[in-house]
């Protein structure tokens, strides 16, 4: 699983399967039921920490083509946007600038798929993915598909109210804007970005959750942690709610600095951290 994960760590995966559309995942799905196999959906990867032992169960991933279909603008309205779930969030974002469409740009920088971003409702300072999202599609364990409306979403931090497996695409409703002027907060948010967190390592993106009116990263930051390594993971000495993965980095190196960080804020803050990155 490490290729397959921004972390770049993990072990293997039992069964590793990619269908191709929405019927062969039916039949996958349902073979897989018959059969009593732990199911694991993968996006990108992006917020993912896979354990050294890896997955036991079959890991199955909407990364085909025909999940990473995009169309901008439809015959009701230029400014909707559908996605599929494993379309790359930060190329529907180039592609929805270009247009002159405004709303997904707070997502500049946040790494991901369409499917998981919805999933977590992924956001940051600048807005989240939920405020945008017009109808989610999605499919069960018995392989019934059906498509949950806005009003029946519920888009929280970092959480939604989507209880299926699977998420397999998604439509946006955004605002016709000047491309240029879309296209200059995109460059401002990645450069804030770029500036304070270590996009150039590897890593998950946030480790933690925020406690609410507080900063995870300012927590960890005042119980001395920014720097600290466990083998070759360490707590970011540019963002201390990131952990990086260095050459030679096992998970259980992450998993040390996660359980640390969470110890030393409890003792200093009585603050539980709550994790945001998914751990299989």
């Amino acid at each position: 699983m490490a290729p397959l994960t921004w972390f770049g760590l993990g072990g293997p995966a039992k069964f590793y399967v990619t269908p191709r559309d929405v019927p062969q995942l039916q039949a996958i799905v349902a073979r897989l039921r018959e059969n009593e196999i732990p199911i694991h959906v993968l996006g990108s990867g992006a917020n993912l920490l896979v354990h050294d032992e890896g997955v036991d169960g079959a890991v199955v991933c909407l990364n085909t083509p025909e999940f990473k279909k995009a169309e901008i603008g439809s015959e009701k309205s230029k400014t909707t946007v559908s996605a599929g779930a494993g379309k790359d969030v930060q190329k529907l974002v180039l592609e929805c600038t270009h247009a002159g469409l405004s709303g997904l740009e707070c997502l500049a920088g946040i790494p991901g798929s369409v499917g998981g971003e919805v999933k977590m409702n992924a956001g940051g300072a600048f807005g989240d993915i939920g405020s945008a999202v017009e109808t989610v599609t999605v499919m069960d364990t018995n392989g019934s598909v059906y498509v949950r409306q806005k009003e029946d979403l519920l888009f929280e931090y970092r959480h939604s109210n989507i209880s299926a497996k699977f998420i397999l695409g998604a439509t946006f409703t955004l605002a016709e804007d000047d491309p240029q002027r879309v296209m200059n907060k995109v460059k401002e948010i990645w450069m804030y970005k770029k500036n304070s967190q270590p996009l150039a390592d590897k890593s998950a993106g946030c480790v933690f959750k925020n406690p609410r009116g507080l900063s995870a990263g300012a927590l960890i930051d005042q119980s001395g942690l920014k720097g600290q390594t466990v083998g070759g993971a360490e707590i970011s000495s540019k963002h201390a709610n990131f952990i990086t993965a260095k050459k030679g980095s096992k998970a259980a190196d992450v998993l040390a600095l996660i359980d640390l960080a969470k110890t030393r804020v409890k003792e200093k803050f009585d603050v539980e951290l709550q994790t945001e990155v998914v751990i299989w």
